[in-house]
């Protein structure tokens, strides 16, 4: 009914004798709303609907973006446009319904019809805390910065008691040991284990039903029996036995995978986490009318504890890149971790190989090659994980610090006048200077003395061009390291065929030139 007609009634009801009481009965109204009613004639009511007509409304300022969401997207539910304003606008002061009675309206205004879809489920008792856990897998097509399209994969877990989830995206098809890591990083996520887990009857995990008697893979025969737990595999799209982690699956799919722009697959699963904290486990559940985070709060003592990862788990996996930032970190995971003082250089690539071990972060150069740094594994975001050797050594005087760096070159005179002269040079960055001298001589040994002899005849005074030349020469392999000469401090000569090839990192070019002796 109207409010104007509401109003219309409301008055015609107390003239009829009914008390205020009988008319909020009747019309569904709090006694408050009918004496408001009463205190207005019909002009005043007539003037009262105008305003509310006409008034702006909270959500106003976010018309045009949820249109855009809308016209873009006609199958967003209005509950995915609450998430949507929260973590994109930094806007969530609004209950629910009013987004979901602000978004119909919309639709209905222009013309942007939603499409329904419906599935009967069967109700079932609820299970005891710490008793099941359900486990499903998805797929869906999302779009690329690029405008492209790639399909991700998720598996998902959700505690049937409490409706707590987990998630973890991969850009590739799942395999039977990523399927453990993930179900690693579920307990871990969870900070236990159920009883009983349910599951479809995939091929990453049962390899035949056999009349009952199931034939599960070799690595998860192998998992199941090492964690302990109670395996249901139950039939495909099967709601009574595993519905929860259907509408789990669905959920996260349409919620919030669905119209999102995908980046990296790092990034995506951080998004994903994200979701799970401010909506997927805290958003009221229809069934339980509770938020799971709450509810699993007291499910989660009755969870069993898990030990520490299994050995066969914590075998080197694969490595991923990252790139060295100027400030000698990486950035991993929504932290950063530092790699030695000097390991970036400008005009190169600064890759490094990242890998995940024992809760361990382990950064390589190249994969298989002594670590350029061991640091634990960070649970938390925005937090720098830095080792006290990767800074500048501020414990040691710089003559001292002079001191072991001479002391790897034969030609003591040599090294003297360089650093002396380095030291006039940069004065203020003499510590940084040293650590990269120190660098060189670390990975090119072998090369040092020869690569002096370079930079002294042709007037190099830059850390920087020692390391340079003491990298080509080692690159080239062009000397082997011998005793210098006693009767003569002039550098040892080279043939020009030694250096025609061409530098692939930092120009080089002038380097070239100087040792072919143009």
């Amino acid at each position: 009914m109207k409010k104007l007609e509401k109003h219309v009634y409301v008055h015609q009801l107390k003239k009829e004798g009914f008390s205020v009481s009988a008319i909020a009965r009747k019309c569904n109204l709090s006694r408050n709303t009918v004496y408001s009613y009463l205190e207005k004639d019909f002009e005043e009511a007539m003037d009262w609907v105008n305003q509310l007509q006409t008034r702006k409304r909270i959500l106003d300022p976010f018309q045009d973006q949820i249109l855009g969401w809308l016209r873009e997207h006609p199958d967003l539910s209005a509950s995915q446009i609450a998430d949507w304003l929260d973590e994109r606008c930094h806007f969530h002061d609004v209950g629910e319904s009013t987004i979901r009675t602000y978004v119909k309206e919309l639709r209905e205004k222009y013309y942007i019809p939603k499409e329904i879809k419906f599935r009967a489920y069967e109700a079932l008792k609820e299970l005891p805390k710490g008793k099941q856990m359900q486990v499903d897998f998805g797929e869906i097509k999302v779009k690329t910065l690029k405008g492209s399209s790639i399909k991700l994969y998720v598996i998902a877990f959700v505690l049937a008691h409490s409706r707590y989830k987990y998630a973890e995206w991969q850009d590739r098809p799942f395999t039977t040991r990523d399927v453990l890591r993930c179900h690693e990083n579920a307990f871990e996520y969870y900070g236990g284990i159920t009883e009983e887990i349910v599951y479809d009857q995939d091929k990453l995990l049962a390899v035949s039903e056999n009349g009952g008697d199931i034939i599960y893979t070799e690595e998860f025969q192998s998992y199941k029996e090492n964690r302990g737990f109670r395996v249901y595999l139950c039939r495909k799209a099967d709601p009574e036995s595993k519905g929860k982690i259907e509408n789990v699956v669905k959920f996260v799919k349409g919620n919030f995978a669905k119209n999102r722009v995908f980046h990296h697959i790092d990034t995506w699963n951080e998004q994903c986490i994200a979701w799970l904290m401010r909506k997927g486990n805290y958003q009221v559940h229809n069934t339980i009318k509770k938020r799971p985070v709450e509810v699993f709060a007291l499910e989660k003592p009755h969870l069993r504890k898990v030990s520490l990862p299994l050995s066969f788990e914590s075998q080197r996996v694969s490595s991923i890149t990252r790139v060295v930032h100027k400030d000698n970190i990486i950035k991993f995971r929504s932290n950063r971790y530092s790699v030695p003082l000097g390991t970036y250089q400008p005009q190169e690539d600064n890759v490094v190989y990242v890998r995940i071990e024992n809760e361990h972060v382990i950064i390589e150069k190249h994969q298989g090659d002594k670590p350029l740094a061991i640091h634990p594994l960070s649970r938390g975001k925005g937090q720098l994980i830095k080792n006290n050797n990767h800074s500048r050594d501020r414990s040691r005087g710089i003559q001292e610090y002079m001191e072991a760096v001479k002391g790897s070159f034969d030609n003591q005179g040599k090294i003297q006048c360089f650093l002396k002269q380095l030291h006039e040079r940069y004065p203020r960055y003499i510590r940084d200077q040293l650590q990269i001298m120190r660098r060189a001589i670390t990975e090119y040994e072998l090369y040092a003395d020869q690569a002096l002899d370079v930079c002294i005849k042709e007037n190099l005074r830059s850390a920087n061009d020692f390391y340079d030349v003491t990298k080509y020469i080692a690159k080239n392999q062009t000397v082997v390291k011998k005793p210098l000469p006693t009767t003569h401090d002039q550098p040892p000569s080279f043939s020009s065929h030694k250096w025609e090839e061409k530098a692939e990192v930092r120009e080089l070019d002038g380097y070239i030139k100087i040792l072919e002796g143009e």
